[in-house]
């Protein structure tokens, strides 16, 4: 089917009390095998790319590769502009074909931050695209972004950051951080229940690589609606290319490497939208 917006999807999420599994994705094998588990499951889909994976790819070029394999998809896939770094990269993704968008205005001060997450939520509300946005800091180091401290995000800044933005999901930060922890994270989630108190739309969870799956399912209960995966497919992806030649170190086509990175990144997926709840939704999304 044609791409689709997260819209309809994470109020879904939010109403029947599931997580959408949101996956970055790096090449063609990716995009294939993020919705191949996403088909087998009957799961609704959102794929990811950062800025640095667009500036490797460009925005036209992913948008041709997801909306390509997604029309062949049953299941609805959306392509999200993860951590979009300014206003004009995520009006250039809007207008490139991506169906939702982030902006993230973290690392401005918050009026910063409510001046431009509201700049790109008025755009995108114009031609209805949702539009995701950040408050707090999500720590730790991912592509070209780095957070120099955690940050967790305030309950009653939210619920004042929603109501002048017109944001349509917000990521909160609670302790995660990008890329994989060093020692085993602890996730204020009494915050996050505070948070869903005061907040209406759909909650994002970034840094869940590195999580427990019964972490993530903690969170999931207590209001998220959308799970960021992106580095352990990276690694997944890698790994399975490097125990291929390990094995077989005369392999030379690149079809060879894709093929058992593709296997190991859809198992990967399949297992973490089980944890998020969303396997067999995609047929209740009306």
């Amino acid at each position: 089917m044609p791409l689709v917006t997260s819209e309809k999807m994470l109020l879904d999420a939010q109403k029947r009390g599931y997580a959408v599994g949101a996956f970055n994705c790096e090449n063609m094998e990716m995009v294939k095998a993020i919705i191949a588990a996403a088909e087998e499951l009957r799961a609704p889909l959102m794929l990811q790319t950062t800025p640095s994976t667009v500036k490797y790819g460009t925005l036209e070029t992913f948008v041709a590769i997801v909306a390509a394999e997604a029309k062949k998809a049953t299941v609805p896939v959306c392509l999200h502009l993860d951590h979009g770094s300014s206003f004009d990269l995520a009006v250039q993704a809007i207008k490139a074909g991506y169906t939702s968008v982030m902006i993230d205005g973290s690392k401005e001060d918050f009026e910063g931050n409510v001046a431009v997450s509201r700049k790109v939520a008025d755009v995108a509300k114009t031609v209805n695209i949702p539009c995701e946005a950040e408050l707090g800091k999500v720590g730790g180091k991912e592509d070209d972004l780095e957070a120099e401290a955690d940050t967790n995000t305030d309950p009653q800044q939210a619920k004042e950051f929603v109501e002048r933005t017109g944001i349509t999901s917000l990521a909160v930060a609670i302790g995660t951080a990008h890329g994989f922890y060093v020692g085993t994270p602890v996730l204020d989630k009494e915050r996050l229940s505070e948070i869903r108190k005061v907040v209406d739309i759909p909650l994002v969870l970034h840094g869940a690589s590195g999580l427990s799956d019964q972490d993530v399912k903690d969170c999931v209960a207590r209001g998220i609606c959308k799970v960021n995966f992106a580095t352990e497919l990276r690694k997944a992806y890698t790994d399975a290319g490097k125990a291929l030649l390990a094995e077989k170190p005369e392999t030379f086509d690149p079809k060879a490497l894709g093929k058992v990175g593709m296997a190991a990144v859809t198992e990967l997926v399949k297992n973490r939208m089980k944890v998020c709840g969303c396997d067999g939704k995609a047929d209740g999304i009306e």
